[in-house]
């Protein structure tokens, strides 16, 4: 009996959806490929379907999308391309979401709720992804829910670099909008070199979702250019009121850093006129622009993504970028 033997060929293939094109161009780009077409489209009663044009067995499957509004919707047809590579006999299937959908939801505050953000980890799992890569997670247990290798990456490095750019020779004090975000304000410090750190004491009322009380600042702002950080703005209601908190109590001026900018409802007009000097988003999501103005900067995440893509398919190591050593 003759043997047969193949020398294995690995191929990479890039997917989007269409919640955020432009960002799958931008990563195309940098990785030097083309996002394979297929065509997707809602039936008349909102089901959505999706079918891809070209081959893609035994290949290197990263499927792109964005988790924007309207939030299910996006949701779903990453599930619906994950099952179609699934079934077409995709090697190994990464879920690239910049923003993990539900992901305030990792635990239970009170009795009878959901954890939606394992939710969401399971309902990927059963769709067929083998890995999960993502962008500052609102909390970094969330890495845990997915039975499978998630690559979890910062953002820091990219607006930080735009900070330190842009606010060279000012006196910098990182503030974190809550006592939550504190281990990763210290890491902002350090970045920055070792800047005074600070955050807001606020209180939130757990049947009014949306919606926080900014009631005091615990450290020295005094004179500075504080730098408030956060994962996400949704509505902006808190990190409007904590830019007004800070102004009053001696911050010689304010600048918003936040990854995700969800921006929904009046978050806009809220944060154009709270008079943050600027507010620095990355397009993790796509902000419209109808949704931006004067004093709003959105940089570019598709390098970051790009490289922890190339990584991954070359069975690289993405530590660094786990670190925000990028």
């Amino acid at each position: 009996m003759s043997a047969m033997s193949a020398t294995p060929k690995k191929n990479l293939m890039l997917f989007s959806g269409r919640a955020h094109p432009e960002l799958a161009e931008q990563v195309a780009k940098h990785l030097d490929v083309t996002i394979t077409p297929q065509s997707a489209y809602n039936f008349a009663n909102g089901e959505i379907f999706v079918r891809f044009q070209e081959s893609v067995r035994g290949c290197d499957a990263f499927v792109l999308q964005s988790h924007s509004a309207p939030i299910n919707d996006q949701i779903m047809e990453h599930l619906i391309m994950v099952d179609a590579l699934k079934r077409a006999s995709a090697k190994r299937i990464t879920v690239v979401m910049p923003f993990w959908g539900y992901s305030r939801q990792d635990k239970k505050h009170r009795g009878r709720e959901p954890i939606s953000a394992r939710l969401m980890a399971d309902l990927f799992k059963t769709a067929g992804a083998d890995r999960i890569m993502t962008v500052d997670l609102h909390t970094a247990q969330i890495q845990g829910f997915f039975d499978g290798p998630v690559d979890h990456l910062f953002a820091l490095p990219v607006l930080a670099e735009h900070i330190k750019r842009t606010y060279a020779g000012h006196d910098l004090a990182v503030v974190s909008p809550d006592s939550g975000r504190v281990r990763l304000a210290e890491r902002w410090a350090e970045t920055l070199g070792n800047t005074p750190l600070a955050f807001i004491h606020k209180t939130r009322d757990p049947n009014r979702p949306n919606e926080a009380r900014a009631n005091r600042v615990v450290g020295d702002i005094e004179g500075r250019l504080c730098v408030v950080i956060d994962d996400m703005i949704d509505t902006g209601g808190t990190v409007s009121k904590a830019v007004q908190a800070l102004l009053e109590q001696g911050a010689r001026d304010v600048v918003v850093a936040a990854t995700h900018g969800v921006l929904s409802g009046p978050a806009s007009e809220r944060l154009a006129g709270c008079g943050a000097r600027e507010v620095i988003f990355t397009d993790t999501l796509p902000i419209p622009d109808e949704k931006r103005f004067a004093r709003m900067s959105v940089l570019s995440i598709a390098p970051l993504l790009a490289r922890a893509i190339h990584e991954v398919f070359d069975d690289g190591s993405v530590t660094s970028l786990f670190n925000g050593n990028a």
